[in-house]
């Protein structure tokens, strides 16, 4: 199911895409368990309390749900994304962007919507940008993946140096090694003051809501192996969707990246 094409109408079916946004809904929650203070501006007779400030890095499914959730409880959000198609989105739910937009922050998006890797100049230029950002901010959550590499470095040891004590950061991407130094895989760590969150499994934690769409996710995918006039199970090849996920058939191997045939290639039979 994670080699699901995304495209138009595989979104259904698409459950990379599912849990992600639990993820990133999740994420918040998880940081607001952890920050000691509230999350929405509150003026009383006692005193204002401010509001949190939230920082989310890559507005993917994740970091979109994530910005969503964290104005929702009232916080003030900025996000950071290296796809230019990322600012129009983010802005659209009410959060501030923030990014080093030159030529090749406009040409870093693959065709499939993913972010590509970027040069070594433009990580620096960023990485100045988003420290400056990051001192100012109450809780960061990190969404950053590249497929097929680990996750990229987006916060240092020295960034999170220069935040406020009692400071809280939600690593999504830390079964790929992470995005924040110092995070360790299923715990809360603490990094310079900040609390670095590094759950596993953040959908897991609402198992509920997560196999209610996965389940959907799976239903759905299994209606195209089925023809619709006999009932009965069609794997058909010539199908994008059963050709993108597609491993094994009568036996063999089929799937070009992990040693089968190229469709084109495939033996009588198969």
């Amino acid at each position: 199911m994670e080699l699901m094409p995304r495209i138009t109408r595989a979104q259904s079916m698409d459950v990379l895409s599912s849990q992600a946004n639990l993820a990133g809904y999740q994420a918040v929650i998880e940081a607001a368990v952890v920050f000691d203070r509230a999350m929405p501006m509150m003026m009383t007779a006692a005193g204002t309390v401010p509001a949190g400030r939230v920082f989310v890095m890559g507005a993917g499914v994740a970091g979109l749900q994530a910005i969503a959730t964290a104005r929702r409880l009232g916080a003030v959000v900025s996000a950071t994304d290296v796809r230019p198609a990322a600012k129009e989105q983010v802005a659209s739910l009410g959060a501030k962007f923030i990014a080093v937009e030159d030529d090749e922050f406009k040409a870093a998006e693959t065709s499939g919507g993913y972010a590509k890797e970027m040069s070594d100049e433009y990580k620096a230029k960023q990485a100045e940008l988003v420290a400056a950002h990051i001192a100012k901010q109450d809780i960061i959550i990190t969404t950053a993946l590249i497929p097929g590499r680990p996750a990229p470095r987006l916060v240092t040891r020295q960034m999170l140096s220069a935040m406020k004590l009692g400071s809280v950061a939600v690593d999504l991407a830390v079964e790929r090694g992470g995005n924040i130094e110092g995070v360790e895989a299923d715990k809360i760590a603490n990094v310079e003051g900040v609390s670095v969150v590094g759950y596993l499994n953040l959908p897991g934690r609402i198992a509920a809501s997560a196999s209610l769409l996965y389940a959907k996710n799976l239903l759905t995918f299994f209606q195209t192996l089925v023809d619709k006039e006999s009932g009965e199970i069609n794997i058909n090849r010539d199908d994008e969707l059963i050709a993108a996920t597609l491993l094994t058939h009568e036996g063999a191997v089929v799937h070009p990246k992990f040693g089968g045939a190229a469709a084109g290639e495939r033996p009588d039979g198969f």
